[in-house]
């Protein structure tokens, strides 16, 4: 028999997700606190001191974060397991009606939804249950310490995206230049997260830099107006 190679973009949902939120995050807020904090008319020093605190403290919190919501997930993905272990034990023929039932309301004749439940169950019945009747599946099954790794490396290395900008921009025009730069960075990475995902590489792209710009541009006012204010 061939060997199967057909991939399918939505076995990379869970490590894409958090390692294009992670990047996507790390040059938004780190171009946006640059930014601000240069309308605020402070010191160039001061303004890349404020990206690499702004780069730590948000890698740090973008790992806990994740780790925090993978592992309610997953929290919850292995009480309802146990559940069905226990299910499984004490009422089979149940579970196997159930499991027949799932199939016909997606489209099988009674008789063969039976005999597929049946067959299903005995080559193993907990993955059988996970997948069709949980949802619950490789593809799909939470992993914290990944999601975890994965957003604090991301955004550690979209947030020195915008500090190596500003490490080189001209003083005369620091704030159009990390702001444009930031947002082509920006416009990359969306569209090389569509183009992975198998969506519209151009859709990607100009939303995240729609929202990056008007990001930039709220943080910008917010300091100009505080400093002027000081």
């Amino acid at each position: 028999m061939p060997k199967h190679l057909e991939q399918h973009y939505a076995t990379r949902i869970g490590w894409l997700r958090a390692a294009v939120l992670g990047a996507n995050d790390g040059i938004l807020s780190t171009a946006s606190l640059v930014v601000g904090v240069a309308a605020a008319n402070a010191v160039r020093g001061n303004v890349f001191l404020a990206g690499v605190a702004g780069l730590v403290a948000g890698a740090m919190s973008m790992a806990a974060g994740e780790y925090v919501s993978v592992s309610s997930q997953s929290d919850t993905e292995k009480a309802d397991l146990d559940r069905e272990r226990r299910e499984l034990k004490t009422d089979i023929l149940t579970e196997c009606q159930e499991l027949a039932a799932i199939y016909v309301r997606r489209g099988l004749d009674p008789s063969i939804a039976r005999q597929v439940a049946e067959q299903l169950m005995a080559h193993d019945a907990l993955e059988a249950h996970a997948r069709d009747e949980l949802g619950i599946s490789e593809i799909v099954i939470a992993r914290p310490l990944q999601a975890a790794l994965a957003s604090a490396v991301t955004f550690s290395v979209g947030a020195a995206l915008p500090l190596l900008i500003a490490l080189i921009s001209p003083s005369a025009h620091f704030i159009p230049v990390v702001a444009g730069g930031s947002l082509l960075c920006l416009g990359i990475l969306g569209a090389l997260a569509a183009r992975v995902g198998g969506a519209s590489v151009v859709v990607g792209a100009v939303r995240v830099a729609l929202w990056g710009a008007l990001a930039m541009a709220v943080t910008a006012a917010i300091g100009a107006l505080f400093g002027t204010a000081v």
